[in-house]
């Protein structure tokens, strides 16, 4: 755990947030900005900083957990029949603005394409 990043502080619950998905290894929860009408963030409760970190972003089996999580968590908030699109974010010029790896789950309207 990194004591300074908040989603790690989600994950340890010293900063309450309702839970779309509470697992031993992954949380889902509202977007506090959301860019949607359905802004959802799927994170690993461990602290990964981002794709390309040492930290477990490399664990492929975690990766797929969490990309089957964002699909779950999608379904659950009713995104199947318009579809919805699942973002990360790697670095600054990205848009990365927290730096623990986390899933972006987006839909409830058209979204544009090329994003950005």
């Amino acid at each position: 755990m990194n004591a300074e990043c908040v989603f790690c502080q989600i994950a340890a619950q010293t900063i309450k947030v309702p839970l779309l998905i509470d697992e031993p290894e992954l949380l889902a929860f509202c977007d506090a900005h959301p860019q949607a009408p359905t802004h959802l963030l799927v994170i690993p409760r461990r602290h990964v900083g981002d794709l390309h970190g040492t930290s477990g972003a490399e664990d492929a089996a975690l990766l797929g957990r969490l990309l089957q999580a964002a699909t779950r968590v999608a379904l659950s908030e009713g995104l199947k029949e318009g579809g919805f699109r699942v973002v990360i974010n790697t670095g600054a010029d990205a848009g990365q603005s927290v730096f623990h790896l986390h899933l972006h789950v987006l839909g409830g309207r058209a979204l544009g394409w090329p994003p950005g």
